[in-house]
């Protein structure tokens, strides 16, 4: 991740290899048909496809299409929006979904954890408080951001001093979430790291991993990975001390906006923190929530918790 930009996703963003795939010569919706997948789409994710990104649909699944032996978007959504198609529909959300994140984007929030949070656990720690924290990356793309957090726990709570640190972190995509397993990524993204944690945590490549770097194995078994909607599901591991779900809400209308941070701050520890991208102001839709820097939330204590 870099500096001062937003972390995350854009769910339905145009990359350059979009330029030779958005509008296949003989592929194409009508408005009709179109109105159909975005209702799809939304009811799977809550992410509404604005009536400007027909050229952008068709070049996405293209290669579906290509791939299944089906020549025309109908005749896809005609076997996607089957009841028992589950399979297909995570690889039709797979297909319209970009994952582009990079490693300490937002460095200002890591700082935050660096600098205040970290030492707040130890002085808690050294009060007599459990030695434990439980981390969500919500919309984790593939994977920077929980291997980030994943190095900075690492470096100041170390598991060797006696603390129990987990992150989770899910995604939407199967796509993106095979990536962050494989924990793979270009040498060239080696300026994105502080010097310490890279030398510290990623392996250089040999032969023929040459020109890649990768992430550590006692870095990866803090991460446990898993696909999850944020709109629609629940975890058993709830509460968290922390949540990351940063350039996500951004592209949920506010009904299903709304859906979705509820549905974080139920699995937020009273005093928790809610972490979210530069695009996106908590303020006005939730009372829980108190602002302790720009894109840095508090969840309060009800007057019955605090009792």
């Amino acid at each position: 991740m870099s500096v001062g930009t937003a972390p995350g996703k854009d769910p339905i963003g145009s990359t350059d290899s979009d330029l030779f795939l958005e509008q296949p010569p003989h592929l194409s919706v009508n408005p009709i048909l179109f109105r159909k997948f975005q209702k799809l789409i939304y009811s799977e994710t809550g992410i509404w496809l604005s009536d400007a990104k027909t050229a952008l649909l068709c070049g996405r699944l293209f290669r579906r299409l290509r791939d299944l032996g089906i020549s025309s978007l109908k005749t896809y959504y005609e076997c996607v929006s089957q009841p028992d198609q589950h399979e297909e529909r995570a690889r039709m959300i797979d297909a319209i979904t970009t994952n582009e994140t990079r490693f300490f984007r937002e460095a200002r929030q890591f700082e935050f954890l660096v600098q205040r949070i970290f030492p707040r656990c130890h002085a808690e720690a050294d009060e007599g408080a459990p030695k434990r924290l439980r981390i969500w990356s919500a919309g984790c793309s593939s994977g920077e951001e929980p291997y980030t957090l994943a190095m900075l726990v690492a470096a100041h709570l170390p598991a060797e001093n006696g603390w129990d640190v987990q992150i989770l972190a899910t995604d939407i995509s199967n796509r993106a979430l095979e990536k962050a397993r494989k924990a793979i990524y270009p040498l060239t993204r080696a300026s994105e790291i502080p010097a310490d944690l890279l030398h510290g945590f990623m392996l250089r490549g040999n032969g023929e991993r040459k020109g890649e770097m990768k992430v550590k194995i006692e870095i990866q078994r803090m991460v446990e990975f898993r696909r999850f909607n944020l709109i629609d599901e629940s975890l058993s591991e709830a509460p968290f001390d922390i949540i990351f779900c940063r350039n996500v809400l951004i592209y949920f209308d506010a009904a299903s906006k709304q859906t979705v941070v509820t549905n974080l701050l139920r699995h937020l520890m009273p005093d928790g923190l809610l972490f979210v991208g530069h695009a996106e102001n908590l303020s006005s839709i939730s009372n829980e929530l108190r602002s302790l820097e720009p894109t840095i939330y508090l969840k309060t204590r009800s007057n019955r918790e605090s009792r």
